[in-house]
């Protein structure tokens, strides 16, 4: 069986906008001085790109007999059917249908998922929901992984 890993990396447009605070911050220092215009412009721009890096740097990974999704560790023994939802479907399983107890990586710039049951009786979650953007394979992943 070869290992599934996805990053959930943030659009490309969020670096632009990291970049832009950067800007937004040396404005803001301008009557300061240069020096702090541009300590403002560094400090602006990394403070917002280290966000937009730790926001996007969740993982899905089905490995060692284990979905890791983010800070959740589930064997596969313990989980149920896999179903890939295409964008319409994942948008209504993270609204109007989704449950309060599900177990959700949600990230709202991708607009596929998998909805994943868990079966332990030990675990009041009815159902994982991950944002992916290979659905298709991570169904496949999870089925390889039990068999």
């Amino acid at each position: 069986m070869q290992p599934y890993e996805e990053r959930l990396t943030a659009p490309r447009s969020w670096w632009v906008i990291a970049a832009m605070i950067g800007v937004a911050c040396a404005l803001m220092l301008l009557p300061l001085g240069t020096l702090w215009m541009l300590g403002g412009l560094i400090g602006g721009a990394a403070l917002s790109a280290v966000a937009v890096s730790s926001y996007g740097s969740v993982r899905i990974r089905v490995v060692g007999g284990a979905l890791i999704a983010g800070d959740a560790k589930i064997p596969v023994t313990a989980l149920g059917e896999a179903r890939a939802l295409d964008a319409d479907e994942a948008l209504a399983w993270r609204t109007h249908k989704a449950d309060a107890r599900a177990f959700m990586l949600l990230r709202g710039y991708i607009r596929t998922a998998v909805r994943v049951e868990i079966t332990d009786p030990q675990d009041p979650t009815p159902y994982a929901y991950l944002s992916t953007r290979t659905p298709e394979r991570l169904v496949a992943a999870l089925a390889a992984g039990r068999g």
